[in-house]
């Protein structure tokens, strides 16, 4: 699938309420969301036939579009059964699931308010974010150059296209270097986040992550606390400064692409993959297949 573009892959997309061929799925090049970020998406996995979480994901979509002023015109319901229908035709038992609603190009300019609000659905396979090799000995992060932005000054709260622009630059950048990804610091130049997944920290047997007030708070994020208070492992949210990533002993990425991924190195620091954090990428991966869990040990 690799060697394949995106554009010319096989099969359906649900398109404003339809099934169309893939490669009839297109918008014209004067699209608000193309020209002016109106957009925002949603990340998603399915295990053996089920999205995992889904509704959840819907959810976090449709408040995703009002934080950035309209309104989707399709229900949560609605949506995730579009879903399951495409999962289906697809014929896809493991895959990823990307929504997107966006301004379409009725009006061109920096408003916009009369445009139609779009939805797509695409479905494909996609096994592993991270080459799984380098997962099991932990992956290497450079430390990214630009910076998760003051609350005041953009929509943080939104899984919105236009706040990924950095996240592509810092991960081109750390791929130039040889690293795998980049953490990113926030405004004031505390922990937030890798390009696309949230980070946990280890040390002394309890869990620190930073407090997400200026970056989504994932769902696999909650996902991944739920697992680690279950074992009976403490978990601290707090501001988390980079000098303080030399004493920690573990480190971990989390999300739907990511799943639960150790981190070797995070620039100048080193960490060890851990029980913790092999626990918990275990743990993760019994969560997502239903019926296929494992007894916790």
């Amino acid at each position: 699938m690799a060697s394949v573009p995106f554009d010319q892959l096989d099969g359906f997309i649900w398109f404003n309420g339809e099934f169309v061929r893939w490669a009839d799925a297109k918008v014209h090049v004067l699209t608000h969301g193309l020209h002016y970020a109106s957009a925002v998406f949603e990340g998603e996995r399915a295990y053996g036939g089920e999205i995992f979480k889904l509704t959840e994901h819907t959810e976090r979509l449709h408040e995703s579009a009002r934080i950035l002023g309209f309104r989707i015109p399709w229900t949560v319901e609605e949506i995730d059964e579009a879903c399951r229908q495409l999962l289906v035709k697809q014929e896809l038992q493991d895959a990823y699931v990307r929504p997107i609603a966006w301004r379409g190009s009725e009006m061109m300019g920096v408003s916009a308010q009369n445009n139609r609000i779009n939805l797509a659905i695409a479905i494909w396979e996609w096994p592993s974010y991270f080459d799984p090799e380098q997962r099991l000995k932990g992956i290497r992060l450079d430390m990214a150059e630009y910076r998760r932005p003051d609350p005041k000054t953009a929509p943080s709260k939104s899984k919105a296209a236009g706040l990924y622009m950095i996240c592509t630059l810092s991960k081109h950048a750390a791929e130039a270097k040889g690293y795998t990804d980049a953490l990113m610091l926030d405004w004031r130049g505390r922990v937030a986040e890798a390009t696309g997944a949230n980070v946990f920290f280890v040390k002394d047997g309890v869990l620190h992550t930073p407090v997400p007030d200026c970056f989504l708070d994932g769902i696999t994020r909650r996902t991944v606390i739920g697992l680690a208070r279950r074992r009976g492992i403490e978990v601290v949210e707090r501001a988390i400064m980079p000098e303080e990533m030399e004493s920690f002993e573990q480190c971990f990425l989390c999300g739907t692409a990511a799943e639960v991924t150790p981190v070797s190195e995070i620039g100048p620091y080193t960490f060890q993959v851990g029980e913790i954090a092999r626990l918990l990428m275990n743990d993760y991966a019994n969560e997502v297949r239903p019926g296929q869990r494992m007894a916790a040990e």
